[in-house]
Order: structure tokens, then sequence, then C-alpha cells
């Protein structure tokens, strides 16, 4: 992949990740909705993809973390959902 295209995979994660945060902070989105954690799933995943690439491990590693926290927690949601339908 070009530098272009990591770049662009970056700068969305890095968006996602702001609007998600920005939203729960005005209170626009719970962080339990899936939505919030939806938002937070893409953005570390794409996140994760430009910082593999540049060989910044540190902020992989953060990435990853975020990313099994979010895939955890709308499992959760999902699930609960199940239980009451």
């Amino acid at each position: 992949m070009s530098d272009v295209v990591i770049d662009s995979l970056g700068w969305l994660g890095s968006l996602l990740l702001i609007t998600a945060y920005w939203l729960n902070s005005r209170n626009k989105i719970n962080a339990q909705s899936s939505f919030y954690q939806t938002l937070n799933i893409f953005g570390s995943a794409l996140l994760m993809a430009n910082t593999v690439y540049y060989g910044a491990y540190p902020s992989s590693s953060v990435n990853v973390i975020w990313l099994f926290m979010g895939i955890y927690h709308i499992s959760k949601i999902l699930n609960k959902k199940k239980k009451t339908v």
C-alpha cells in the first residue's frame, strides 16, 4: 500500500476516535451504546494499521488493546439485546 493510503487510514481512524469521545463528552451518545463502541473499534483498527505500517509499536499496542476493549463491550451489548428479545 502507498503511504498516502496508510496516512488516510490513520487520519480516518483518528477522526472516528475523536468523534466518539466528543459525542460522548457532550452526552450525545452513551459509552455503553453500540454506536460508540463501533466508532472505537473501526477507529482503533485503522490507527493500528497505520502505526504497524510505520513501526510505531507502542501506539500499535495501545490500539490493539482499545480494539479488543471495543469488541468485548459490543459483544456484551449484543448479548444483552439477544436476552431481551
